[in-house]
This record gives C-alpha cells, structure tokens and sequence, in this order.
C-alpha cells in the first residue's frame, strides 16, 4: 500500500481485474490482504469467524509492530471498532440511542441553522480572496464536527485541534514519532475534556457515558470511554467531512447530474449513496482478522492476517456495478439483490452513524447549492492534493468560487 495515499481509482481498477481479494504490503513490510469486490467484501463484513478484536492480529500479538506503526490505533484503540460479540453490544449499546432515526431526525433544525450559518461564513471568506475560499476547511469540516462536537459536549475551543490530531491519526505516511505524540495528545486531549464533564456534566454524551461508567465499572472501562470518544470524534466527522467533499467534486465535475437534481429527476439522497458508491469517503479500512484459514473468493486469507475492507474498489466493482460502474449517475439503478455501496458498513459494525451522516449531507448539499448555484471548483480536480493516507479518500482542500 502507497502510504502517501494519493486516488485509488486506477490501483482499484488493476488489483480488481486480478481478483476481488489481494495481498498487499502494509507500513513496515507488514504482511496483509485487501478485499476489494463488492460481493466478497460483503461476505467478509458478515462472516462469523471474522473478528476485530487485535488479540487475533499474528503481527502485533508476536511483537513485530512497533508503537509509533501508523495504523496502530485502528487496531488497539479500545472500543466497539475492536471489540467482537457482546463486548462489542455491550459497548455499541451505550451510544447506539443517540443515532436513531428519530433522535437523528429531531437535529435537523439545528443542523441547517449551523449550515447556514457557515455558509455566510464562506461568502465572507471568499469575499476576502477574490471570490475563492476552501470549502473544506470553511464548510464541510466544521459542519460534521460542530454536530458531532455538540453531541458529546466537546467546546469549541477544542474542535480545530481535534480535527488537527484526527488527520494524524488517520495518516498512513506519518513517521514513527510523530505518530506516537500525536495519539498521546488525543488521548491527552479528550481525556482533559472527560474530566471537566465528571466534575461538570451536562446534558451530552460524554457526560452519559461518564454516568453509565461510574454506575457500573462493569459496564464501561476508564480505556473503553476514551477509545470510545477517539472513534466517535474521529469517525464523527471526518467520514461526513470526506462525503460532503466528494459530493461536491463530482457535481462539479458532472454538471449534467446537477442539472437532474434541479429537475427533480433525482434528490439529494440519490447524490449521497451515488457518492458513497463513487468515490467512498473511506478507501481501505483497518482492519479485521480471520480466526481461522478462510477462503473467500478462491483466496485464501491466513488466521491472524490483517485485513483492509477495500470499500472504495467495492464501489466499483463491475461484477456487482455493471461494466459503467466507473460512471457517476445519479440515476442508477439498483441491481436486484445488491445494495448499491457497502462504504458504510455491513453486518454488526454497520456504522452507527449512518443516518445522521445522510442527514448533514443532504442538507448541506441542498443549501450550499441553492444558495450558490453557479459554484464550481477553482482549480482542475487533476490540481488538487490528495489525502496522505489510503484510509480517507479525499482531497486536503477544495478551492471553489462560488459565482461566476
């Protein structure tokens, strides 16, 4: 795996015509397979004898991975993206009712308010700079983490910084020692903000978290609320962030798909999973180990191997997609018997934010083009840079100019 990230597209397209699962190489000569077809990464997300917790991980429980390994927060960060069975319920129950469809539906006024609020705030700042502003880091960014930040009662001050040592965090190139401190402030960081909540708690989710903990030790460790608010700080807004991103490079670079929307030939919610299917937020996800040799798709994955869900290759699959699966339409079609991404999930790690995630991009993407509806990319989608990771898909910035 390229660890300076970069698209994935055309390196999908080449390992899928080879198979729907690949051995690949991760940071420090790491020996690990990919998933990339839609169906077998299905089967994989789902099989029973697959796990997440990295007491099965061969590499990590031998020794051969080093503390400052840039993926070894995906694998130790304890909590339900690493725990199985009815740890992983009990842990996933905790939150789980924050992210209903009704408690989700009962934030939208509050969501388009801080929309539109930061939608002044990027006129403003591209009335500043002749016309140009990056919409991530003046929309998409404090969109997802001002919800998901209010959620768990995370203050302002503390947000820039979060998504600072998120982004580390989230990097496959990062060196050794910047690795390391980065996680130890994060972990520095989110554990000042539980303390204040145990001393001072309000009406969130850290402070309920915080509550359920004291009630019952069984219920919730010390580790398991700090890994709990790494994933969901993390997790929160950085895979909306990437979604809301790519949404709007693909409608740019796809005016006539735009052009079905306005004529109601197709909603938003058709541009959120065209998106998630197209050009997933999230690339290469670590990671899952078998429990024993299990043979997916004619190949065989070793027990103990870690493995990377290869959503954005599942997204265009051909086998699964049809021979245009490299196409951005709006109007596709379902196939029978398929769903038409996995990006967010399958079988018990679906992810709990799934509809709340929906839910910010679509209002979002409905606003943010009705109120500037000639916006379009400042600079060619072939001059913008890349995420350093192969776990986020998505771009550093996004210079837009929102008239003519």
């Amino acid at each position: 795996m390229d660890p300076s990230g970069g698209c994935p597209h055309a390196d999908n397209a080449r390992l899928l015509a080879r198979g729907a699962v690949a051995p690949v190489v991760l940071p420090g000569e790491i020996e690990g397979m990919a998933v990339l077809g839609h169906e077998a990464l299905k089967e994989f997300l789902a099989h029973p004898e697959v796990a997440k917790n990295a007491g099965h991980f061969t590499a990590l429980r031998e020794g051969r991975i080093g503390a400052g390994w840039p993926l070894l927060t995906f694998a130790a960060v304890p909590g339900m993206t690493t725990a199985d069975g009815e740890d992983h319920r009990r842990l996933r129950s905790l939150v789980s009712r924050a992210f209903t469809t009704r408690r989700v539906e009962e934030l939208r006024g509050g969501i388009e308010e801080l929309t539109d609020s930061l939608l002044t705030g990027l006129d403003r700042a591209a009335d500043g700079d002749g016309g140009v502003a990056d919409l991530r880091r003046h929309f998409a960014m404090p969109l997802p983490m001002g919800v998901i930040g209010a959620l768990f009662g995370v203050g302002t001050e503390y947000r820039d910084r979060l998504h600072h040592l998120s982004s580390q965090v989230v990097a496959t190139d990062i060196r050794p020692e910047q690795a390391v401190a980065a996680n130890r402030e994060l972990v520095a960081v989110l554990s000042e903000i539980a303390a204040a909540k145990a001393e001072r708690p309000g009406d969130d989710l850290t402070s309920a978290l915080i509550a359920a903990r004291d009630e019952d030790g069984d219920r919730l460790s010390r580790q398991e609320l700090i890994g709990t608010l790494v994933l969901m700080i993390i997790a929160g807004h950085e895979t909306t962030l990437n979604l809301i991103t790519n949404a709007v490079r693909a409608l740019c670079g796809h005016r006539d798909q735009l052009d079905l929307v306005r004529q109601g030939a197709a909603d938003w919610s058709d541009v959120i999973e065209e998106t998630l299917r197209w050009d997933a937020p999230v690339s290469y996800f670590p990671f899952r180990y078998p429990v024993r040799d299990l043979t997916l798709d004619g190949t065989v994955i070793p027990k103990g191997t870690p493995v990377l869900a290869g959503y954005s290759a599942a997204g265009r699959d051909p086998a699964a997609h049809g021979p245009d699966a490299d196409r951005f339409d709006v109007t596709r079609p379902g196939r029978p018997g398929t769903v038409r991404s996995l990006s967010l999930g399958h079988g018990a790690h679906y992810c709990l934010g799934a509809p709340l995630a929906r839910l910010e991009a679509g209002i979002a993407l409905e606003r943010l083009f009705t109120r500037f509806p000639d916006l379009d990319l400042a600079v060619p989608e072939a001059g913008l840079s890349r995420h350093s990771s192969f776990v986020g898909n998505s771009v550093r910035t996004l210079p837009v100019r929102l008239r003519p």
